[in-house]
Formats: structure tokens, C-alpha cells, sequence
């Protein structure tokens, strides 16, 4: 069996990331439920994502110095660019929230960020475990039930938008919140293929 060479300043560096990236979810779960301190979590989200952001230019230069990998440059390119997209999405969500002064709390906002979390846990975990591909593929299945029920909460959420006579201006706002959750889970069953593959190849 070919194991992945020890190189634990990458594993660490992904770790590192993965745990923003939880950090960040988790807090937009108590944006969506506390829309009176949207200023306070905005910032404390936007200080996580200054820090996966220095954490992947970390990884960029890393691989530039390195002449040996322990994985392919290309899958250390895919994965510390989808572990930081998610981190991205969760800011932009938290920043639009903030900008269109969200006052009300929604349901389908938070029911939407708790799956959100769980789907960040699970590729925390699966970052931790690359070197097991048992794992690491029993993660991707659970994470697949985390995007069909985002899909299907997004989609609740949409039409709920539309019933009756809402306002326009209300709709456009909340559509646009409800786009960048639903994206970043997008984003994290990508951030897990790529994790899967990684796995697979590596095992």
C-alpha cells in the first residue's frame, strides 16, 4: 500500500482552514437566530475569513517553495481554493445580511445554516482523515444528504418567498441570502469530492 509521505505542514495548514470554516458556519447559525447583533457576528465572521485567507496564501506559497509534495500540486490547488470559497460564501452571506439590515429573523435561514454546519463539521472531519479513504467516503455520503436537503430547504424557502403579495424589495434581499447558503453548500460537497479523490488516489 502507497500511504501519503509525511508532510505535516500541509495536513496542518488544511486543518488549520477547515477549522475557520466551521468557525464561520457556525457563527452565521447564531447571525440567522440573534439579527440584532448582525454587526458583531459580520465582524467576527469577516476576522475568520482575513484568516483563511492568509492560511491559503500560506498553502500557495508553500507548494511554490516545495519541490516535493505529498500530494499532487493540483489537488492542494482544488483544495485549499474550495475550503476557502466556502469560508468566502459564508462571509458574503453574513456581509449581505448586514448591508440589507436584516432585521427579522427567518426560519429557512437558519434551518439552512444548521445544515450548513454539519456539512463543515463532516469536511473537518474528512480533512483530519484524508489518509483513510473508508472514511473520508463515508463522509461524502452524508455529506450528498446535507446538499439534497439544502436543495430542498432553498427551494422551500424560495416559494415562500412568492406566496401571497410579498414586498419586492423584501424578496430580492432574501433570495440573495438564501443564493449564497445554498451556494456554499454547493461548494462544500465540491470542497468534498475533491477531498474524496485525494483519498482514492493517495490509498
Amino acid at each position: 500500500m502507497r500511504l501519503i509521505p509525511k508532510d505535516e505542514g500541509f495536513f496542518d495548514l488544511f486543518d488549520g482552514l477547515a477549522d475557520r470554516m466551521t468557525k464561520a458556519a457556525a457563527i452565521l447559525n447564531e447571525l440567522f437566530s440573534e439579527t440584532t447583533r448582525l454587526d458583531h457576528f459580520a465582524g467576527q465572521i469577516k476576522d475568520l475569513e482575513h484568516q483563511a485567507d492568509e492560511i491559503t496564501h500560506e498553502i500557495m506559497l508553500r507548494l511554490d517553495r516545495s519541490f516535493v509534495t505529498p500530494l499532487d500540486r493540483e489537488d492542494i490547488h482544488a483544495l485549499a481554493t474550495a475550503l476557502d470559497n466556502v469560508v468566502d460564501l459564508i462571509d458574503g452571506t453574513a456581509r449581505r445580511a448586514q448591508m440589507f439590515h436584516l432585521a427579522d429573523r427567518r426560519e429557512p435561514a437558519k434551518r439552512m445554516t444548521v445544515v450548513l454546519v454539519r456539512a463543515t463539521e463532516l469536511i473537518k472531519e474528512a480533512v483530519h482523515k484524508v489518509r483513510q479513504p473508508q472514511d473520508v467516503g463515508r463522509i461524502a455520503r452524508a455529506i450528498k444528504k446535507c446538499e439534497e436537503e439544502g436543495d430542498a430547504l432553498y427551494a422551500e424557502a424560495v416559494a415562500d418567498l412568492f406566496k401571497g403579495t410579498p414586498d419586492a424589495l423584501d424578496v430580492i434581499k432574501w433570495k440573495e441570502v438564501f443564493d449564497n447558503i445554498e451556494h456554499a453548500l454547493d461548494e462544500s460537497e465540491d470542497a468534498l469530492n475533491v477531498l474524496e479523490s485525494i483519498s482514492i488516489k493517495n490509498s
